[in-house]
């Protein structure tokens, strides 16, 4: 039978096996005398025998395990994958997964008066055990994520201090490749739990949170198909379990409460240095990349290189801990690293909340607990300190990659300013109160009504200091380096602060701190290659510029030669799907100071701005047009490229108003001839308009946002887009009459596929 072993998971034959049998057949196989420690574990640990004759045998396992878990922790990680794991193999091979799971667990399933007591160090080894397998065996965590009873088991392991770390880990572990999500409403007392929890406990446990509460896939959303989606949605009409989850954690007495404190403490508030380091070797075990060890290390070779004893840094941790300046510098350092990782899984879980159904009540009691003032007056110490490692590390949009604490920080911070200000009455919180005066000041010379939103903001919850959070934030940005990627979340942040309905007093805001000469030396001079960057500053300069003809005018004065008016629309031109939103605000401001005529200064920059009159010939607009209903079809629609559609409709209901629709489509129409493709880019806009229908007079859709962006009511969509797809072959506002009998597919339903 032991040649099959291999073969087979027998988690009972080593129980039973004679030991002279197991010793011979593990020199040869190299067991490492693991089967063997795994039987002695098995009978030492029956109810009512001594458990610590079963810590000792466990100790014996877990050194032979965990130098090959230690190994996987420090090598770069993709190496340590490609690696074997004899000892872990065989320790799970031969049941040791299933029996330490039994162990644990034993307590809770006796029927026995008396309990078994089990002793924490004990469980603490158990799950470190567990730990390293999951790790190091591909299997283990899916054989435990598939055990429910054992997942809310652990949860259960929470409430004990001295194996929260472990405990927390392993979930996390498990979570993550959970194939159907964990219903925190089945943990037993969720709410007790939580409230035990001291500030650090509840930051680390805003990891596993963070899994239960966000939807599969929800890093890809902008990549999947629209048809994929709404079909989905039609499957899925309840809520899924992740908003449901969402709802549990809201009704648990104080939580959002204890999250914005802990999102805004300062570091000098944090755990003592002392304690810190006597966590150091749970740290270092447990943290998914040794990031505060990573910390240690550099602290150490830069003491290092000013000694002259030779010694490895870390071989005399000991005594460099007790030399000066490492001794004052290190627990400091350490302390901030400590801090930023708990704040990163806070901020988080607050952006998932902040971008859930419960957007409303979340929105109230983060104003409510001064989250935004108080991460205001932790800005320059800690969330864009001056000198960083991360300075000057390129970082992609996937914040899933692997990068430093300070990174995902400074990004998960800027995620959580454009959820809180993204089409939000509440965004005007991110000002100090000399800023909200300057917008009423703004609006007042402009002799504009002020925006409800401004004169509804409660003053005793806005940021306080020299500075709000929006103007340090156009502080960095401006010096943040030409290739660094933060500018892609800078930029999105501060574009969130502008749409919804345009406001001329917020432009004017960020025009006079030059945004928008920052925004045109990013496009035109700092030599920036990055897609993503550059999609994200055409977006930002739409909503800047929009209906702002003194934008307009200060775009023309810093585009002043030809050569950089040039190397703009070649910026534009190169991928439409990046720059329509841009495009689209060049047409519809045109359409409106063209209506102005009697306004000296609209006069004055319409003749002068080279950007609008490039727009106003209307070959330039045609031509727009073109690509923009050619780059998508309704197969590949996704919430990025939507928009392009959305444009067109924009070029083209500002054509029907002023009576030129049929010339634009007859203009499609001879485009498609000389192309010697006939009927291809009708036929393919007119599926586009049926999508358009079907996707936004859905009731669950909200269409305030085309209205507001656009200044366009929404009825003037609807009505357009059913012109357009008019039956009727005669009408000259019909697509259908511009297509030839021959090419017509107008009949073919591909929405249904």
């Amino acid at each position: 039978p032991l040649s099959h072993i291999s073969c087979i998971h027998h988690s009972f034959v080593v129980f039973q096996l004679p030991e002279a049998l197991l010793q011979e057949r593990d020199k040869r196989a190299k067991w490492h005398g693991i089967p063997e420690l795994l039987q002695k574990l098995h009978e030492s640990s029956h109810p009512n025998s001594d458990l610590s004759h079963t810590h000792s045998v466990l100790k014996e396992l877990s050194s032979l395990l965990s130098m090959e878990a230690m190994s996987f922790v420090t090598e770069d990680r993709k190496s340590a994958q490609e690696s074997t794991f004899p000892n872990t193999y065989t320790f799970d091979l031969f049941g040791g997964v299933d029996l330490l799971v039994e162990i644990l667990m034993r307590p809770t399933l006796t029927m026995q008066k008396k309990k078994p007591q089990m002793n924490d160090d004990l469980v603490k080894d158990c799950l470190s055990v567990l730990y390293n397998c999951c790790i190091c065996t591909e299997g283990v965590t899916k054989s435990l994520a598939a055990r429910d009873d054992f997942v809310l088991f652990l949860f259960t392991l929470m409430t004990n201090k001295k194996t929260f770390l472990q405990t927390a880990t392993l979930i996390e572990d498990i979570l993550g490749v959970k194939k159907d999500m964990i219903q925190l409403e089945g943990i037993p007392n969720l709410s007790g739990l939580v409230q035990s929890f001291d500030q650090q406990q509840l930051a680390n446990f805003c990891r596993i949170l963070s899994v239960t509460i966000s939807e599969p896939d929800v890093r890809n959303d902008d990549k999947h198909t629209l048809l994929a989606k709404n079909a989905q949605q039609k499957r899925n009409a309840s809520p899924s379990r992740a908003e449901v989850n969402q709802v549990t954690l809201l009704n648990i007495p104080g939580f959002i409460e204890r999250l914005c404190k802990l999102a805004t403490r300062k570091v000098s508030e944090a755990t003592g240095a002392s304690n810190f380091l006597q966590e150091l070797e749970d740290w270092y075990t447990w943290l998914d990349n040794a990031l505060v060890l990573d910390a240690l290390m550099q602290m150490a070779t830069e003491e290092a290189e000013h000694s002259s004893t030779g010694q490895h840094p870390l071989c005399s941790y000991e005594s460099s801990m007790a030399t000066s300046p490492l001794r004052h510098r290190l627990p400091q350092s350490m302390k901030i690293v400590h801090e930023i990782m708990y704040k990163v899984e806070v901020l988080y879980v607050l952006c998932v909340l902040l971008m859930g159904r419960q957007r409303n009540q979340v929105h109230k009691m983060l104003a409510e607990f001064r989250l935004i003032p108080g991460l205001n007056n932790l800005f320059d110490k800690l969330i864009w300190r001056k000198y960083t490692s991360s300075d000057h590390v390129v970082h992609g949009q996937n914040e899933n990659c692997d990068c430093s604490p300070e990174i995902s920080f400074k990004i998960q911070f800027l995620r959580l300013l454009q959820s809180f200000s993204d089409h939000h009455e509440n965004k005007y919180l991110l000002l100090n109160s000399q800023e909200l005066n300057e917008l009423s000041a703004i609006s007042l010379k402009a002799n504009i009504p002020e925006v409800e939103a401004l004169v509804n903001t409660d003053r005793s919850l806005v940021c306080d200091g020299k500075k709000g959070l929006l103007t340090r934030l156009l502080a960095v940005m401006k010096r943040e380096p030409p290739d660094s990627s933060f500018r892609f979340w800078q930029a999105r942040a501060v574009e969130s602060f502008l749409r919804g309905a345009t406001s001329y007093a917020d432009q004017m805001f960020l025009l006079k701190r030059g945004l928008l000469e920052h925004i045109l030396f990013c496009i035109i001079d700092s030599g920036c290659k990055s897609r993503d960057v550059l999609q994200s500053y055409f977006d930002l300069l739409g909503e800047l510029m929009k209906f702002n003809i003194d934008a307009f005018k200060r775009f023309n004065k810093y585009v002043s030669t030809d050569d950089k008016f040039q190397t703009f629309m070649t910026q534009i031109n190169s991928s439409l799907v990046d720059s329509n939103m841009l495009v689209r605000c060049i047409v519809l401001s045109l359409d409106r100071f063209e209506s102005q005529t009697e306004d000296v200064k609209v006069v004055e920059v319409l003749s002068e701005c080279c950007l609008l009159s490039y727009m106003a010939r209307v070959e330039n607009r045609l031509s727009f047009l073109f690509r923009l209903v050619n780059v998508i079809n309704v197969q590949t629609l996704t919430q990025e490229n939507v928009s392009c559609l959305n444009t067109s409709l924009v070029v083209l209901m500002l054509a029907r108003r002023r009576g030129k629709l049929p010339f634009y489509l007859n203009t499609l129409r001879e485009k498609e001839y000389a192309e010697k493709y006939p009927g291809c880019l009708l036929n393919n806009f007119h599926n586009l308009l049926r999508f358009w229908q079907r996707h936004y007079l859905n009731k669950d859709k909200d269409s305030t946002c085309l209205e507001n962006s656009s200044c366009i009511p929404f009825d003037y969509w609807k009505e357009t887009v059913s012109v357009l797809l008019g039956s009727d072959r005669t009408s000259l506002c019909a697509i259908a009459s511009y297509i030839d009998e021959p090419f017509m597919e107008l009949d073919r339903d591909l929405l249904e596929d």
